[in-house]
């Protein structure tokens, strides 16, 4: 099967899910910038999550970009990755409007590692239908910035609902800053 439709549906996906938490953010009633001092946590959460729907839109994008083709498991694990980014504006909100109490983080962080470890499942099936020889499959290699995330976000969610869910916060931070950088090995692959 072409990869086309799976790129196009993915890339609204993600689409839609930025523009539903944006139309989450509702100005203040008053007209003072101090006014705007409670939406802080609120605006904090949006801004990781917008960055994070980034980080996944532009890997999608390489990743895409690394093969010919997709098939059934290939669809299905990209809908399982749609699954747990589609949850980011409900996790997102619940976490801002809560001033990053414990559970909201560590809920947050839940998604966070699910989104991750579907993602994974995307890519050992894409792999696992183009060849370990494929481009893509030496473009990812061991994937130890993945893996790191994943352990990052497993220590993470109990550091928030037992330590402090700022340190479980800060941690989802850390991760974002990991990817923030677009991941180049997919392009040194390509160019090939």
């Amino acid at each position: 099967m072409s990869k086309g439709r799976m790129e196009a549906f993915s890339d609204a996906v993600i689409a839609i899910l930025i523009t539903i938490m944006v139309l989450q953010l509702a100005p203040p009633q008053g007209a003072d910038p101090t006014d705007l001092l409670p939406l802080a946590p609120i605006f904090l959460s949006y801004v990781l999550s917008f960055v994070t729907l980034g980080v996944y839109w532009t890997n999608h994008h390489h990743l895409l970009q690394a093969i010919e083709h997709v098939d059934g498991r290939c669809l299905w694990a990209n809908m399982f990755l749609l699954f747990w980014l589609s949850l980011f504006p409900f996790a997102t909100a619940w976490m801002g409007e809560n001033r990053f109490a414990a559970w909201p983080v560590a809920l947050y962080g839940l998604v966070l590692l699910m989104a991750a470890v579907a993602y994974t499942i995307l890519i050992r099936a894409l792999i696992a239908l183009h060849g370990r020889d494929s481009v893509l499959a030496a473009a990812v290699g061991r994937d130890f910035k993945g893996l790191v995330s994943i352990v990052i976000y497993l220590a993470a969610i109990p550091a928030a609902l037992f330590v402090n869910s700022w340190l479980g916060f800060g941690m989802y931070v850390a991760v974002a800053v990991i990817w923030l950088v677009p991941d180049r090995r997919i392009e040194r692959n390509l160019l090939r």
